[in-house]
C-alpha cells in the first residue's frame, strides 16, 4: 500500500541517489541550485581552456603589434564566452524542466 511516508522516503532516496557533489572548477560559471554532472563540468572546463587560449594568443599578438589579429581574437573570445553562458542556461533550464516532470513515486 502506498502511503505518504513511503512516497516521501522514496523521494528522499531518489534525491540522494541522483545528487552529484562534483566540485565545479569553473571560473566563469555561477553557482546554481542544480548539481552538475561530470560531463557538464568537463565540457565547461574545456570551454574555459579554449577561451583562456584565445585570450593568451590575443595578448601575444598585441605584444607583437598585430592589432587586427588581436582584436579578432578578442572578439572570438567574447563570442565563445557568450555561447558558453547561453549553453549553460539552456542546460539548466532543461534540467529544471525535467525535474519538475518527475513523479513523486520516483
Amino acid at each position: 500500500m502506498i502511503t505518504r511516508s513511503n512516497l516521501a522516503e522514496q523521494l528522499r532516496e531518489y534525491q540522494i541517489r541522483s545528487k552529484h557533489d562534483w566540485a565545479s572548477v569553473s571560473f566563469f560559471s555561477s553557482t546554481s541550485n542544480f548539481p552538475s554532472s561530470r560531463v557538464d563540468v568537463v565540457v565547461f572546463v574545456i570551454w574555459e581552456l579554449i577561451i583562456l587560449a584565445f585570450l593568451v594568443f590575443s595578448a601575444v599578438s598585441l605584444y607583437f603589434r598585430h592589432m587586427q589579429l588581436g582584436f579578432i581574437l578578442v572578439c572570438i573570445t567574447m563570442l565563445l564566452l557568450l555561447c558558453m553562458k547561453i549553453t549553460k542556461q539552456v542546460r539548466l533550464a532543461r534540467k529544471k524542466k525535467r525535474r519538475m516532470l518527475l513523479p513523486l513515486s520516483m
